[in-house]
């Protein structure tokens, strides 16, 4: 599976952590790997078949032959880090096909994480969540990790675990008979189908960081939630742990990520 579904160009995945969007409120977990490819420098090193996907094309960002298609993977030989850049939904009819070729994938070219980033509807906020915007979620199944993986940073973080007020819970059969359940993550996407659906004896850490957030212009959600995931980076850090990044938007930001400026003659 794992053959057909990624296209390699270049560079040995094996030991990088990978970054993952998934698509849901507000596109912050696109966003958020804009600029994190933007400011990283990454290129793009390969690709993955389209069919479970919404089909659409367009220009590349780095102006170079051919074009963008809905699922890429950008990362660069000295970085530590790949990020998955998924411009396009799952088709309602693939949707268990591409959670399963994602697994495959992810499976196959031993990262050693995966982390998946999420918007969350800000409007499903409870009391207790409103003073702080990212959250963190370990789903069910996963390997724990110690202080030798790249996700203890996040142990020591000061970031929650995210909890829903709804009762809807998404449950998984652990060994033994004990059910876990991952919480309802409304405007989330297919992120609580992905987190409830990893197999039995799963051997990479995965973590979820979700982000509470409305639609509008959300770069500076993107911002703040691609600095939650900065503290990954092999970059040079401040001394609480955050690297120093200088955020660089894409060029395609610029005219086209909230289309064309209004014909102002349309308002007399």
């Amino acid at each position: 599976m794992h053959h057909q579904f990624y296209s390699p160009s270049e560079g040995n995945l094996e030991g990088k952590i990978l970054i993952a969007p998934v698509v849901s409120t507000a596109n912050v977990g696109q966003l958020a790997a804009d600029l994190i490819i933007s400011s990283l420098d990454l290129h793009r090193i390969g690709i993955f078949n389209p069919r479970d996907l919404v089909p659409v094309v367009g220009a590349r960002e780095d102006d170079r032959p051919g074009v963008s298609t809905p699922l890429e993977l950008y990362g660069r030989q000295e970085a530590n880090i790949v990020v998955i850049q998924q411009r396009s939904p799952a088709l309602k009819s693939r949707k268990d096909e591409f959670i399963l070729n994602l697994y495959s994938f992810i499976q196959s070219s031993r990262f050693s994480a995966v982390v998946f980033l999420s918007g969350v509807d800000t409007s499903s906020r409870t009391d207790g969540q409103m003073s702080i915007p990212t959250y963190k979620l370990v789903p069910p199944g996963t390997p724990s990790w110690d202080d030798s993986s790249p996700l203890a940073i996040f142990t020591r973080a000061p970031i929650p675990t995210y909890a829903s007020i709804s009762q809807q819970p998404f449950s998984h059969m652990q060994e033994g008979g004990i059910t876990e359940a991952v919480p309802f993550i409304p405007g989330g996407g297919l992120t609580r189908r992905i987190l409830s659906s990893f197999p039995q004896k799963w051997s990479t850490p995965i973590l979820s960081l979700l982000q509470f957030v409305s639609e509008g212009d959300n770069r500076t959600d993107a911002q703040l939630l691609a600095s939650v995931v900065s503290r990954l980076f092999d970059a040079p850090s401040t001394g609480n742990g955050v690297n120093k990044i200088e955020w660089k938007q894409p060029k395609s930001w610029n005219g086209g990520l909230f289309g064309t400026p209004h014909d102002q003659t349309l308002y007399g």
